[in-house]
């Protein structure tokens, strides 16, 4: 089994976040790897994976990192890969890292989901890979259609609580 996307993370200690990612590419039977790299400690490893994971077979990056968040955008820099950046609630609620991923330069997109949203990541992964598979976009839209059926359920449970001034 080779991997579509790749999950990496700037330290193993935001797995806690990115093992969304990781679940929600399970359920879609989507082959995933999942690395941690440092833009910052670990440089060179981090231009070899980006420069090597087109050949590799991988179609979409998700990278997580907090604080000073680089790792997303020095990836996309090397990569004509679309990269999705999730920004890790390290410091600053997250602020620091949202501004770090999503201020790319002209040229160097980065998609960039909510602080802590690796599930949305690897949602915008599947939603780019399904363009081009009509298999997948069928799974994706069962999925998306699952959510809908949530809400309709919430509804029900929530009609049967009782206030003295709810009219509904």
């Amino acid at each position: 089994m080779k991997p579509k996307v790749s999950i990496i993370m700037g330290s193993t200690s935001d797995i806690g976040v990115m093992e969304k990612a990781a679940k929600l590419l399970e359920d879609f039977e989507i082959p995933f790897e999942m690395n941690a790299l440092s833009a910052h400690r670990t440089p060179a490893e981090v231009e070899v994976f980006a420069k090597g994971a087109k050949d590799r077979g991988i179609k979409v990056i998700i990278g997580g990192a907090g604080m000073a968040a680089h790792l997303p955008g020095v990836i996309a820099a090397m990569t004509p890969l679309p990269v999705i950046g999730v920004p890790i609630n390290a410091s600053l609620s997250g602020f620091d890292s949202i501004l770090a991923i999503l201020q790319m330069p002209p040229g160097i997109p980065v998609a960039t989901v909510a602080v802590n949203g690796a599930l949305n990541a690897a949602i915008l992964a599947v939603q780019m890979m399904a363009t081009g598979d009509e298999a997948l976009m069928q799974k994706l839209i069962e999925y998306k259609e699952s959510l809908k059926q949530k809400i309709v359920e919430a509804n029900k449970e929530l009609s049967k609580v009782k206030y003295n001034f709810k009219t509904n």
